[in-house]
């Protein structure tokens, strides 16, 4: 076997027919897994069964759903469901998501998110495994003594937690499996990893168990492919929130940001906020050149840490690139 490599569909422009497609290739590639994104478009479980009805081994991630807008045992009942449809090929995604769509999109108080996630995990893990709700150790709400009414395909379905912040990621090397970083430097994974050891020491695990998965820009365009990596990141810093603008000023990259978030703020400037974007960050967060140095530099970056690549499908391209996209990024067996 080859090195494990995942795929993600992107949630802006989100195409079900293309993206269906693309997973189906990717199931005969021998790609590790696809994962399919929740924004406030299409619903993920809905179309990972579309997708699970249509391949026969990938794994299928949720990529991500948030804790909030379901319920921990509705999630629990999503999984599980989806897991028996799959035959067992769910990795549950979940992640805290922000006050904006929490509460803006959904209707629903955001409030103590680690502890909302850490209750999703105890929940989950507690029904899929056959326990009893109200012994589920969650924090947030008095359960009754409620069980699945079904039995899963399973007795543990993988929970990887999407998470930037360091008791978040802490709190993954203590209950989670994996973990799900997003344009976090990866010459500063260490740091994260460093984390999760001392998570999992509270618990008596193991780190190098929890897979280490971030989602990952790969743009093989050559020249092209930098710029676009670039106007992803200026997205990201300046049409995001402060989030990603707070996370990379604490990798360092203070000055840099405030630039290019100043002028993707401003319509009138906006277009000139991507060439302000330094090599050195879009080298840091992003793979982009020829498809060579792409997939090279993808190996390379393994050594630091990097246990599961989760590429992000290309889009508003025709088929024919998203194809030569997956073959040009398959692993090898």
């Amino acid at each position: 076997m080859g090195e494990a490599t995942a795929v993600l569909a992107f949630w802006k422009d989100y195409d079900r027919k293309a993206v269906l497609k693309a997973a189906q290739l990717a199931d005969e590639l021998g790609y590790d897994s696809f994962w399919v994104p929740e924004a406030w478009g299409y619903e993920a479980f809905g179309l990972l069964t579309e997708v699970a009805l249509h391949t026969k081994r990938i794994k299928l991630g949720t990529g991500i759903v948030n804790a909030f807008s379901r319920s921990p045992g509705l999630l629990a009942m999503s999984a599980a469901t989806l897991d028996e449809i799959s035959e067992g090929r769910v990795i549950l995604g979940v992640g805290a998501s922000g006050a904006r769509v929490i509460s803006g999109f959904h209707g629903r108080e955001f409030k103590k998110p680690l502890t909302q996630v850490r209750d999703v995990i105890r929940v989950v893990r507690t029904l899929i495994g056959g326990g009893s709700l109200h012994e589920s150790d969650a924090k947030l709400n008095e359960y009754r003594p409620f069980t699945l009414a079904m039995k899963p395909y399973r007795n543990k379905i993988p929970i990887y937690v999407a998470a930037l912040k360091q008791k978040s990621i802490t709190s993954i090397g203590e209950m989670a499996d994996g973990w799900i970083p997003t344009f976090w430097p990866y010459k500063d994974l260490k740091r994260g990893h460093d984390w999760i050891a001392e998570g999992a020491a509270k618990s008596g695990r193991d780190p190098s168990e929890i897979a280490t998965a971030p989602f990952t820009n790969v743009i093989p365009m050559g020249d092209a492919g930098v710029m676009e990596a670039k106007k992803i990141i200026s997205f990201y810093i300046g049409g995001m929130g402060d989030y990603y603008k707070e996370l990379l000023t604490g990798f360092g990259f203070g000055d840099e940001c405030e630039k290019v978030y100043e002028l993707y703020r401003d319509k009138e400037t906006r277009s000139q906020a991507a060439a302000a974007v330094p090599e050195e960050m879009m080298e840091a967060l992003t793979i982009a050149g020829d498809p060579a140095y792409c997939v090279a530099e993808l190996k390379r970056r393994r050594e630091f840490g990097i246990d599961l690549p989760i590429l992000t499908l290309p889009t508003n391209l025709p088929w024919e690139m998203t194809e030569m996209f997956l073959k040009g990024m398959a692993p090898q067996s």
